[in-house]
């Protein structure tokens, strides 16, 4: 998003306020395609959807290159938009047909890692276009990133994932299957609302923090990109790292202790507003530090149970619903994080904290009313001993008997 005002403003005569405008049209749009999108995941196969969306994407990209009018950039951005929206729609039910069962949280993990190294290759370039200026090179990134989905879409049609799911015939005497049973779902439900906390938090790294570095604190420029820096390095290094630490940890602690270190980032990022400027500084990289954590321990269950916690000939749709508080939250934190940001520091992050620990909150409460949340994490690894007792999130029948960490100690 940043790169796409940058580009408009440098190769259109739009002003900021309309590009912003495009953006947020297009943004909206999308919203009632994510319903949709679960039922097309379910009739033709995730893999199908998948390919429709790269390749969505790239067209996007490449009719950035002819956007010259308000119209133009509104139509461009929706197409590119959808494919995101379709992305996201289908990538986790294509990545949970082709795992073994109990290896979610890993691949869920190195996937998350390389996408933030993919994210930070992608920065590097994109800071080399900003320092050049010119609409030459704003185009070259833009093309180099249609390009991108394009070799996406080539890589994955070798991927061998299973077609549509057989749907059973339906009894006579079940209630009816589709929607109506996603919603009935209350404790899928209820792990999306959690998933809505965690979102919202991850919208603060791009949206409020940037912002409350230079603008409140009065920060160097540098500080803002340093913390992007970390954030991605540690994900890209410390994933894989944290996911095996995770083995054995019944999964809502571990989703609440990421929530609660999320919300203790808050309170630190706040302190640095009684600092000056060097101690600032040292107090906003521990608060990334924090906060990275957070996002590091709790990613990979959440979207390890958004695919697991779905019956298989309805994935689609759960997954689209689950997806669906990532939209929302997009939607709705620009506007909702710069409001508390004009109106002081505490506001912000004391909003966010709030939010984070009432993920904490709706932890507990999945735990007791979703089993498979109430299980551990199961150990992948080649040479791991199984369970001894209880079970993991891989089979969660049985009585559980896991390594009960609390949200407080080690995971």
């Amino acid at each position: 998003m940043p790169v796409s005002v940058l580009y408009f403003l440098a190769t259109t005569s739009l002003s900021l306020v309309q590009i912003g405008l495009a953006l947020s049209i297009a943004s909206a749009l999308r919203l009632p395609f994510a319903p949709a999108l679960g039922g097309l995941v379910d009739r033709i196969g995730a893999k199908q959807v998948l390919l429709a969306a790269n390749l969505l994407q790239a067209v996007g990209f490449v009719g950035y290159v002819f956007a010259d009018s308000f119209a133009m950039v509104l139509i461009v951005s929706a197409v590119a938009q959808l494919g995101q929206t379709a992305f996201w729609g289908s990538f986790a039910p294509v990545v949970a047909s082709i795992s073994e069962p109990g290896h979610l949280e890993r691949w869920f993990g190195f996937l998350g890692a390389l996408r933030n190294a993919s994210f930070a290759i992608g920065g590097l370039v994109a800071a080399l276009a900003i320092t050049i200026g010119t609409p030459a090179a704003y185009t070259a990134v833009v093309l180099a990133n249609a390009a991108s989905f394009f070799l996406a879409y080539t890589l994955l049609l070798a991927v061998e994932a299973p077609g549509r799911t057989v749907v059973p015939e339906p009894d006579p005497g079940a209630a009816p299957a589709g929607w109506g049973r996603v919603l009935r779902d209350r404790p899928y439900l209820l792990l999306v609302a959690t998933n809505y906390t965690y979102a919202t938090s991850a919208m603060a790294l791009n949206i409020a923090m940037p912002v409350y570095f230079t603008e409140s604190l009065g920060l160097p420029g540098w500080v803002a990109g340093a913390v992007f820096t970390i954030n991605t390095v540690m994900i890209g290094v410390g994933q894989g790292l944290v996911v095996n630490a995770m083995e054995g940890s019944v999964r809502t602690n571990v989703v609440a202790l990421g929530c609660l270190l999320s919300a203790v980032s808050y309170g630190v990022l706040l302190g640095a507003d009684a600092t000056g400027v060097p101690m600032g500084v040292a107090v906003v990289l521990i608060g990334a530090v924090v906060y990275t954590g957070g996002e590091l321990v709790a990613g990979p269950v959440l979207s390890a149970l958004s695919t697991e916690a779905a019956p298989e000939h309805l994935r689609g749709r759960y997954v689209s619903l689950y997806q669906l508080s990532w939209t929302v939250s997009s939607t709705i934190a620009p506007l909702a994080l710069t409001w508390l940001l004009q109106r002081g520091s505490t506001p912000l992050w004391g909003a966010l904290a709030t939010v984070a620990l009432a993920g904490v909150v709706l932890s507990s409460l999945l735990r007791r009313a979703m089993p498979l949340a109430a299980a551990t994490v199961p150990h992948s690894r080649p040479g791991r001993p199984p369970l001894e007792a209880g079970t993991s999130a891989a089979d969660p029948g049985g009585v559980v008997a896991p390594r009960d960490v609390g949200i407080g100690g080690p995971v």
